[in-house]
């Protein structure tokens, strides 16, 4: 293994830290490429459970150098306080585990606010961010008044940047009828959290092309999913990074002949969280089978807001897409558990819109909100499969749902989860 990229083949939540947990156990590097706080990555061990929302899931591994890459924004307050909470539950980050990348860009509490204002100004239409300054973020980046991680490597000068853009950023937020946020106590305390951070930051770009050459084994891991990527997702219900194959090579600055796996992590049916089309959704007690009751972790809510998730039946049209956006040279299944006890379960294998069969979805919201799902309708299976190991565990219809997935899909399908836990993987052939 030189790089393995894991993707988000849906809209996110789909499950992918535990596999980066998984094959970090392998792997010398785990590198995040993209997204900000909004990401929510869950890993259980034993009876601990960590919740991850910008540090890469390698952390959990002592020999694992962990990176925050350039394709990051980074709310410094918020990288301060999960340091510290890993801290209490036995986990030890220092420089030498977690190297954050000098190119990424920075949260402000201005950026935090831009969103809440642009969401409110959205009513009815709102997207359903997660409020964390994402959005305003990567916009700052891509108008070129943003601020880097970097810029804490010199104090005095990153003061004054700082406050400089905070006041500008205020400005908007008077001119839209908001309230501005305290400039001169934001920083004070990103000027403080700069104190602790520093000796963190550093081009990570060149420590992991270097590592590369030296034989280094790195899981590349983002966040959200494909059909949340700005150019492919169901725009302009997205998020403002590409977490996709391209975005992972972008976001952290190596090139394509280093990546010899893509693995697309998909659930066994299909969530969704905030705004936007989801051919599939069942607004029923399926869904709300699907989703459970919110008294497990594992269960469909959301780890970064808590919302309760939209779910429905599994959509092969949108996995099909993705596999094709992203190259997947396999994909892994997570939540088959949560199907035991169907009598059937049903599918989307293409979509019927104006008359017309799609094996892709169309390209814009409006007519993905009109694509109605043309289903097939497999077999289901009793009995409680969470302590499946290997495949003679499964049900043969379990497998056989497995089997079908990777025939429309067009890759296999090589992993499977079927419980929350670490060892709760089965192997395919």
């Amino acid at each position: 293994m030189a790089v393995t990229i894991l993707i988000g083949a849906q809209w996110g939540d789909e499950g992918k830290g535990r596999f980066v947990d998984w094959l970090a156990q392998d792997a010398d590097i785990v590198a995040r490429y993209s997204g900000g706080d909004n990401a929510g990555h869950t890993v259980a061990v034993g009876d601990k459970v960590y919740k991850l929302h910008l540090i890469p899931s390698g952390v959990l591994h002592s020999t694992v150098v962990s990176i925050m890459g350039n394709g990051m924004v980074i709310n410094p307050i918020n990288l301060l306080k999960e340091i510290d909470l890993l801290a209490d539950q036995g986990v030890r980050v220092t420089p030498e585990n977690l190297l954050v990348s000098s190119r990424a860009h920075m949260i402000t509490p201005a950026h935090i606010e831009l969103d809440k204002a642009k969401e409110q100004q959205r009513g009815a239409g709102a997207i359903g961010t997660t409020l964390r300054g994402i959005g305003p973020a990567y916009f700052d980046k891509t108008g070129r008044t943003g601020i880097r991680m970097g810029d804490m490597l010199d104090i005095e000068a990153f003061g004054d940047t700082m406050l400089a853009a905070l006041e500008a950023s205020n400005q908007q937020l008077i001119r839209e009828g908001f309230a501005p946020v305290d400039s001169q106590a934001a920083v004070e305390a990103y000027v403080q959290a700069s104190e602790r951070l520093r000796p963190f930051i550093q081009d990570t770009s060149v420590y992991l092309n270097r590592r590369l050459r030296q034989g280094a084994r790195v899981v590349s891991e983002g966040a959200q999913g494909t059909l949340l990527d700005i150019d492919h997702g169901s725009y302009p219900y997205v998020t403002s990074s590409s977490p996709t194959s391209g975005g992972a090579l972008s976001g952290l600055g190596y090139g394509p002949t280093f990546v010899d796996r893509v693995i697309g992590i998909a659930k066994a049916f299909s969530t969704r969280v905030g705004g936007g089309p989801m051919p599939t959704e069942q607004r029923n007690e399926i869904g709300d089978r699907l989703r459970g009751t919110g008294a497990n972790f594992w269960d469909e809510y959301g780890t970064t807001t808590g919302r309760a998730r939209r779910c429905g039946w599994l959509d092969v049209v949108m996995l099909r897409y993705a596999t094709y956006i992203n190259g997947f040279t396999e994909l892994a299944l997570t939540k088959l558990d949560v199907l035991s006890g169907f009598d059937e379960l049903k599918v989307a294998v293409a979509y019927e819109l104006n008359g017309q069969r799609l094996e892709y979805p169309p390209s814009t919201a409006y007519g993905q909100e009109r694509a109605v799902p043309i289903y097939e309708t497999l077999p289901g299976w009793s009995g409680d499969i969470s302590g499946a190991r290997t495949a003679s565990d499964l049900p043969t219809a379990a497998l056989a749902y497995v089997q079908r997935v990777a025939e429309w899909v067009g890759v296999p399908v090589r992993m499977v989860s079927v419980g929350p836990e670490r060892s709760q993987l089965v192997h395919l052939s």
